[in-house]
């Protein structure tokens, strides 16, 4: 019978269980690296909010979430400035603010200083939106972070936190 440390949607247990034969262990070097440990965790975050955004009914994405976020919390800003802010890549920016302007999310205008620059601003629709999703996002964060305790949560976030103020600098 084979033996390793076994991964399910909410627990990582520390000790070795067995395996049944249907599945297929990670190998060794490979599962207890702390890469290969945020790559599953980011792979099920994700997944569950792409659930979350699509079992809302908006037809909105975690980017079109991150960028009407940007925009609430930052003001109007430029197209390159939000995709430098949220981590959206600049064409998936384009194609996702063409939707949310579609969907009258936002307004795009010329920058005055720049003709060829477009400012973008959230309309009070993309706000009332905004807003509408902040619960879908909560109950993720929830689930992801049920097994840890208050002081884990907390914990965790301290040290994400590091670890990405570290890769901004």
């Amino acid at each position: 019978m084979l033996v390793h440390q076994y991964w399910t949607t909410n627990i990582c247990y520390a000790r070795p269980v067995p395996v049944s034969r249907g599945q297929i262990p990670s190998p060794s070097r490979v599962r207890n690296r702390v890469t290969w440990l945020i790559s599953l965790n980011y792979a099920r975050s994700r997944g569950l909010l792409q659930d979350g955004f699509a079992s809302s009914g908006t037809g909105l994405r975690g980017y079109d979430y991150r960028l009407l976020a940007a925009l609430e919390e930052l003001g109007p800003a430029s197209q390159a400035d939000l995709g430098r802010s949220t981590g959206v890549d600049r064409g998936d920016v384009v194609r996702a603010l063409d939707e949310l302007e579609h969907r009258k999310l936002i307004k795009r205008t010329v920058d005055r200083t720049n003709r060829r620059r477009n400012t973008v601003s959230i309309t009070p629709a993309g706000r009332r939106q905004l807003a509408a999703l902040d619960p879908v996002v909560d109950a993720v964060q929830e689930q992801v972070l049920a097994p840890l305790s208050d002081a884990e949560r907390r914990q965790l976030h301290r040290l994400l936190r590091k670890l990405a103020d570290d890769r901004a600098s």
